[in-house]
């Protein structure tokens, strides 16, 4: 998909890639002065709701327990300043500086929608942190994703008063260094700024932003090199039949299962094969489309609803119109909280059947292939203990199943008493997603492994490209040695995309396509 050169904050339409192109700097962000006067307009209504006396939430007074406290028109700039300092409670260590940025670029697109009563001043001083690259260092802990995200956004947005700390120029510095670097002075707050800064799912929308990109690369690994181990192990093409999948029609299971029948194409081991005795392979290999396919169909549903959320308003109150202003709950991470547990479970499912087929690779039961992938055993154990590493982190990752959206704990005097604790379930997904990569480049080794014992005999030409690729990194083992150094060059493989880039690079140089009538929805993002 062709990204844009330039998005339109508050007018463009944000997708996870464009989030990110925005972060590493390949796309450009602006705000046109239509947008600005948006911004403006709805400032003003702001400051006439101050002049007029009305009581709206968060404007003139005070803040969930305190909904009840009026606040003097003097002090409604006050209680803005006061409003970051205090929720700004964060702990734990820094999010990825990525992380960070992307929180920010997600806040400058909400509130360029202008609903939300921010100056347009505060607006330009967030882009120009963006473009900058002067980036708020933000915890990673103390969100309950509730009034959205208040800890890890008033963190986030401290520097604009001249308090907390950036990355910047390599260094993280103080706002008052940074200040005195650049000429900077702090901003003052005018009503209900503070508020719609913090007030929002930020922290959890850029958390989801990340899962979808990475767990999409380990899904698409997890096709490649399933597809390898069955080369290697011999297994059956039967189950990856397109009339099977027509008859249990699962967008994931159609999608899986034409990936797998394109890498194979022209594969000479197959043919070898075709006619064996064997009646049916172990479930690892026969039901990959229905294991990754329901994990695909995750993560369709996670990117279908962080698209809505990246265009959404969630901060509140809503400043609707000049008449209409609301005090909602837009601010709850629930949306993206339950469908991050979704999406954790599905990435450590691919880690399950990903270490299943390790251990298949380990038993000699498939014929040519030894023992522990190994000919001299014995003497030497082999890719024995790779398989431990695999089964630690998938145990590891199904202690980390747990949703935390199962859970709550009410805050703020009983005022937030359901809240979805989303930022968890962010964290936790990304947590499972390394783990998984691991796995996975542990099954590449052995998947490799294991596709030498089939030579002279060759697979398509896409397959054997990515045993050649691997072979540049890791050589054949015909003895043991330090296979903590293959599984890093395997780590390595896949965390920076190689082989998918070599997979895209030869489909294109051979003018060959994808067989599966879900590319579109599956692949972009």
């Amino acid at each position: 998909m062709q990204l844009p050169k330039t998005f339109h904050f508050g007018e463009d339409h944000l997708t996870a890639s464009i989030a990110l192109g925005l972060a590493d700097g390949s796309i450009q962000g602006v705000v046109t002065d239509h947008c600005f006067e948006k911004i403006k307009a709805s400032s003003l209504r702001v400051q006439n709701i101050v002049a007029r006396g009305d009581t709206v939430y968060g404007i003139n007074t005070g803040f969930g327990p305190l909904c009840n406290t009026k606040i003097s028109k003097e002090d409604t700039r006050i209680l803005q300043s006061n409003i970051l300092q205090s929720h700004s409670v964060g702990v734990g260590q820094p999010i990825a500086q990525k992380l960070s940025k992307l929180m920010l670029i997600l806040k400058i697109h909400a509130l360029s929608k202008g609903f939300s009563g921010i100056a347009v001043a505060t607006i330009q001083r967030m882009l120009w942190h963006l473009e900058n690259d002067a980036i708020p260092v933000v915890p990673s802990q103390g969100s309950v994703g509730a009034s959205g995200d208040l800890a890890p956004l008033s963190h986030l947005f401290l520097p604009l008063i001249g308090l907390g700390k950036v990355d910047y120029e390599g260094k993280t510095i103080t706002t008052d260094e940074l200040f005195k670097k650049t000429g900077l002075k702090p901003l003052e707050l005018g009503p209900k700024e503070g508020l719609a800064l913090i007030n929002g799912t930020q922290f959890i929308a850029a958390h989801a932003v990340l899962v979808v990109q990475k767990l999409q690369y380990a899904l698409r690994h997890a096709d490649i090199i399933g597809a390898m181990m069955l080369e290697g192990l011999q297994g059956s093409m039967k189950p990856f039949h397109e009339k099977l999948h027509e008859v249990r029609p699962f967008k994931g299971n159609q999608h899986v299962a034409g990936r797998i029948r394109t890498l194979l194409q022209g594969s000479e081991i197959l043919e070898d094969h075709i006619d064996c005795e064997r009646v049916q392979d172990p479930y690892s290999l026969r039901c990959i489309p229905q294991v990754h396919g329901a994990s695909r169909n995750a993560w369709l549903h996670l990117k279908e609803l962080l698209e809505v959320e990246l265009n959404a308003v969630t901060d509140n109150p809503v400043i609707i119109d000049d008449e209409l202003t609301i005090s909602g709950g837009n601010f709850h991470g629930q949306p993206l909280a339950m469908a991050l547990d979704y999406a954790a479970l599905a990435a450590s499912e691919l880690g399950n059947i990903s270490d299943r087929r390790v251990y298949l690779a380990l038993e000699g039961n498939s014929p040519g292939v030894p023992k522990l992938l190994m000919e001299d055993t014995g003497i030497n154990s082999g890719y024995m203990i790779l398989q431990y590493t695999s089964a630690a982190l998938a145990s590891e990752n199904k202690s980390l199943c747990f949703p935390a959206s199962a859970d709550s704990i009410p805050t703020s005097l009983g005022q937030e008493d359901h809240v979805s604790m989303g930022s968890i379930s962010g964290r936790k997904a990304l947590n499972i997603i390394e783990n998984v990569e691991k796995i996975l480049a542990i099954e590449l080794l052995t998947a490799a492994q294991a596709f030498e014992y089939r030579k002279p005999l060759k697979s398509g030409i896409l397959l054997d490209e990515i045993h050649k690729f691997v072979r540049t990194k890791v050589s054949f083992a015909e003895s043991d040695r330090v296979f903590a150094d293959d599984i890093e060059q395997g780590i390595h493989m896949i965390q920076e995309g190689e082989i998918i880039a070599l997979v895209e690079h030869v489909m294109d140089s051979k003018k060959l396509k994808w067989n599966t009538p879900h590319q579109h929805e599956f692949e972009i993002y």
